[in-house]
């Protein structure tokens, strides 16, 4: 065989085997996933929990979200291009519970499973729910400030949103249990839209209106930070309570700005979404609810390695 056969030869094997990985490449079911935002580092790490996910089960995930939280038009538009792709399987986390039921129903009707994380919606569309149990956490989050300000004292709230599921429920988990401390009342609940800087400045303003307040929950990474920044800002020494886990919560627990927080378990929330995605396509049954669990963190708590694991940078 001469020279150039032997090369032919060469040559068709490389372009079979390149061939084969394309072909393995496009077998990989798509599964797109759009979440609340990118602003948070909460949201990195439900990326970083999906990845690992489709990795395990080799499948090909997108995971996109817009720049805020506040920004549901534009969700609505990720969603409705993902779908457009003709996806296997969707992961979706709503930042308005209802809006974009008409665009879930479509998937339903080309039989492509919805699975919701984080935040659901209002339908039972969506398969299964990859997400904490934001009422019992923010009800911890309640007893924890009532503790802390001897059961007695007026309080507020600066919550992310009130279209969310999450918003929602972080806020009435924290007013319902409240409801149990008849010495400390709620005098203000305002929202920050998620954003740092919004909710710095609705935190001065609540400040500003109740000088004897002792106390403030902020519902989620964004609203914390802000409430956090707020008390500097003012110079007031109250007790701050969070929720999510983010760098700049963590610091502010380590000097005593935030008094303690809710954690997530964000790369579980992301895994187990893929996971569910993978076993619907399978025809296996999901629950309703898929509970990825949440812990009480402070300074007293922070480094052991349980709550490790579950904070994120």
């Amino acid at each position: 065989m001469n020279k150039r056969s032997l090369l032919k030869i060469a040559l068709a094997a490389a372009v079979a085997c390149g061939l084969s990985g394309a072909v393995t490449a496009q077998q990989q079911p798509y599964i797109p996933l759009i979440s609340k935002g990118f602003q948070h580092q909460f949201w990195q790490a439900v990326k970083s929990g999906a990845e690992r996910a489709a990795k395990d089960y080799k499948v090909s995930v997108s995971f996109e979200g817009p720049e805020t939280e506040a920004m549901v038009d534009k969700q609505i538009d990720m969603l409705s291009a993902a779908l457009a792709k003709n996806p296997k399987a969707i992961g979706f986390a709503a930042l308005d519970s209802k809006a974009a039921i008409p665009l879930l129903k479509k998937a339903q009707a080309a039989k492509i499973p919805v699975i919701a994380f984080d935040s659901g919606v209002d339908s039972d569309i969506p398969l299964t729910t990859a997400t904490t149990d934001n009422k019992a956490a923010a009800a911890l989050a309640a007893d924890k400030l009532a503790e802390l300000i001897g059961k007695t004292g007026e309080v507020a709230v600066v919550a992310h949103d009130q279209t969310s599921r999450t918003g929602v429920d972080r806020r009435d988990g924290f007013v319902e249990r409240m409801k149990k401390y008849p010495n400390v009342k709620i005098v203000s609940i305002q929202y920050g839209g998620g954003d740092h800087l919004k909710s710095t400045e609705v935190t001065k303003s609540i400040l500003q209106a109740y000088p004897n307040l002792k106390g403030i929950f902020g519902t989620n990474e964004g609203s914390a930070i802000g409430v956090a920044n707020g008390v500097k800002e003012m110079k007031r020494k109250l007790v701050v309570v969070g929720y999510d886990s983010g760098k700049q919560q963590k610091d502010a627990i380590r000097d005593g700005t935030i008094a303690g927080a809710i954690t997530q378990n964000p790369v579980g929330i992301g895994y187990k979404t893929v996971e569910a995605a993978v076993k619907a396509l399978k025809g296996e049954k999901l629950p309703k609810v898929i509970d990825t669990g949440f812990f009480w963190y402070d300074k007293s708590n922070i480094a052991d390695p349980k709550i490790a694991a579950v904070l994120y940078d």
